[in-house]
């Protein structure tokens, strides 16, 4: 691969007058400022960064990247725990001027450019008393998150955001510019429900949208003794119950504020609750939880989009993040076990884990519908380690690793991608399972040469 600093001046002039965008290269004073991402732990120093502000700047730059031979990273909202929106010596294409959504109240759709994070959709949507299945943090970045799947508090009502893709427009490896749907370029259409950045620049996306106005919901904390208790509790109680009501459980320590001090720097099992059905019924609904005595509620109605943004402020950009996740099909008593030794020993208050139920609408979708190959999973689970002081980055990456290894042989296998880092292919496989052959030869036709490598990658074979 060629370096861009290794690259005639000309070249890079010819390339950046035909942006509308800016480029921004290493010499710039705002260039240190442009290569910071969500994860304070990734330091990457790209060559050059192409500020895309539409699809003709996004063509321009795959063809720069593709006839330069340089190395080629893709940034939506830089949330990527790896840091795969970056690269070293490479050229970055940024979305972020690439914004804009449309909602169309005649059919309930929404189409959303491939710059945009999920608070400007929450945004647009919540007027008309709509929602899209999303994460839980609305800073995330909406090409990454879907891209991957997409769980959040909306999974088993409405399913993941994969499942509410109905359409993108997308630039290939060679230049090109194509729409995929159910009709048109359906190979493509199925790969990128899953499949990562591995085909294409995703420009824009039209979703379906549901009728989501008010919720009712929030956190419930049991003390982390308990976590063999709730655990099992949960795992029978969530899989049974309507789709309306969903719910991540979590081990945790309340790092401060909002929460009453008495709370403040304790290791709790807390479950963060979303119910979308009947407001009338929602406190009959959440009678068995209450009965389960937590020493902290704090639940109620609420409109969707503060749900979405209730860790906004604990998760600001910067902070130092590793993570590991996997798949999990039961929370036996020997990984409940695991839980509660790892969960008492949290070595940052931002640290925790999660647990994502993946039943209800997630799971009512077959396995190779999408390459997501693990709608039969109850779980989607991740830990993280967090802190905002590069100094603590080893003891939450060990703690991290440490967790994930001990819970590791009672998982599935693989992981959602969006819960990995740099784990090598090995892991990407795992992920796609009995998809990945079939990823493997949409990757080979569309992008032989694997120009779109930075993600969890599918290597195309020769």
């Amino acid at each position: 691969m060629n370096k861009i600093e290794n690259l005639d001046n000309a070249v890079i002039e010819s390339f950046a007058s035909q942006l509308r965008g800016v480029v921004v290269m290493p010499s710039d004073d705002k260039y240190n400022e442009t290569r910071k991402v969500f994860n304070g732990m990734i330091t990457k120093h790209p060559g050059m960064f192409a500020m895309c502000v539409d699809v003709a700047d996004v063509v321009a730059s795959v063809n720069f990247a593709r006839e330069n031979n340089v190395l080629l990273a893709v940034r939506g909202g830089g949330h990527n725990g790896g840091g795969l929106g970056l690269c070293d010596d490479g050229l970055v294409i940024d979305l972020s001027g690439i914004k804009f959504v449309r909602v169309d109240t005649s059919n309930n759709t929404v189409r959303v450019g491939g710059g945009n994070v999920w608070g400007e959709v929450d945004h647009a949507t919540h007027v008309y008393g709509l929602a899209v299945p999303a994460g839980i943090i609305s800073t995330t970045g909406v090409g990454g998150l879907t891209l991957g799947g997409g769980v959040g508090y909306l999974s088993r009502k409405y399913g993941l955001t994969i499942d509410n893709l109905l359409e993108a427009d997308m630039v290939l490896a060679d230049g090109s510019l194509v729409t995929v749907n159910a009709s048109q370029n359906t190979d493509l259409f199925w790969a990128i429900r899953g499949g990562g950045g591995n085909y294409g620049i995703v420009t824009s996306f039209k979703f379906q949208a549901h009728k989501v106005k008010t919720v009712f919901g929030g956190p419930t904390l049991w003390p982390i003794e308990k976590t063999d208790e709730i655990m099992n509790w949960y795992h029978n109680f969530i899989h049974n119950s309507p789709d309306d009501l969903n719910g991540f459980i979590a081990t945790m320590v309340i790092p401060g504020p909002p929460f009453p001090e008495s709370l403040h720097n304790k290791q709790f099992c807390g479950i963060v609750w979303c119910y979308t059905g009947d407001m009338n019924k929602a406190k009959e609904v959440f009678k068995p939880i209450l009965e389960k005595n937590p020493i902290f509620e704090h639940t109620g109605e609420m409109p969707y989009p503060f749900i979405q943004t209730l860790f906004d402020g604990l998760f600001p950009p910067g902070y130092q993040w590793y993570w590991r996740g996997d798949f999990f099909n039961d929370l036996n008593v020997e990984a409940r076990a695991k839980h509660f030794e790892f969960g008492s020993n949290i070595p940052t208050p931002l640290s925790q884990m999660h647990l994502y139920p993946i039943s209800g609408a997630a799971g009512r979708v077959g396995n190779e519908e999408t390459p997501w190959a693990y709608r039969d999973a109850k779980y989607a689970g991740v830990i993280v380690g967090v802190d905002p002081d590069a100094k603590n980055a080893e003891k939450i990456t060990n703690w991290c690793k440490n967790y994930w290894e001990a819970l590791h042989p009672y998982s599935s296998g693989g992981s959602y991608s969006n819960f990995m880092m740099e784990e090598g292919q090995e892991r990407v496989m795992a992920s796609y399972r009995h998809n990945y052959n079939r990823l493997l030869k949409i990757k080979k036709q569309y992008d032989p040469n694997n120009l779109f490598r930075v993600n969890q990658n599918i290597k195309p074979r020769n």
